[in-house]
């Protein structure tokens, strides 16, 4: 029963202060408001048409793919980091981290998710 008290106490004192961030933000940032605030932006250019356009879902396949193989970069950059101290385990552990990822690579190109139409 102690260790339930200890996480409800600590659940509100981290709700607290989350609370008292936010009010602190809202209670010191500047406030502008004005009408060009509102409009839409798309690098110093006023857009002309519609801004609500459909794009191509390949697009967004192609940058999901380069997100997924990023963060796999950044992974391999700690596991380097590292990799003296894990010995075997750490080696089969980033060989399996690094099938799934192949899988998931080969399966991209087999549905055509990479090619540019």
């Amino acid at each position: 029963m102690n260790n339930f008290v200890l996480l409800i106490v600590v659940i509100l004192i981290a709700i607290a202060i989350v609370a008292a961030a936010i009010s602190i933000a809202k209670a010191i940032a500047p406030r502008s408001y004005n009408q060009q605030k509102g409009e839409a932006y798309e690098c110093g250019i006023p857009t002309r048409g519609k801004s609500w356009m459909q794009f191509k879902v390949g697009y967004y396949l192609f940058a999901i793919l380069f997100l997924m193989f990023d963060v796999e970069t950044v992974f391999l950059f700690a596991w380097a980091a590292v990799v003296q101290d894990l010995g075997i385990y750490g080696l089969v552990s980033v060989l399996f981290f690094l099938f799934i990822l192949v899988l998931g690579l080969a399966y991209a190109w087999k549905k055509g998710a990479l090619e540019w139409k």
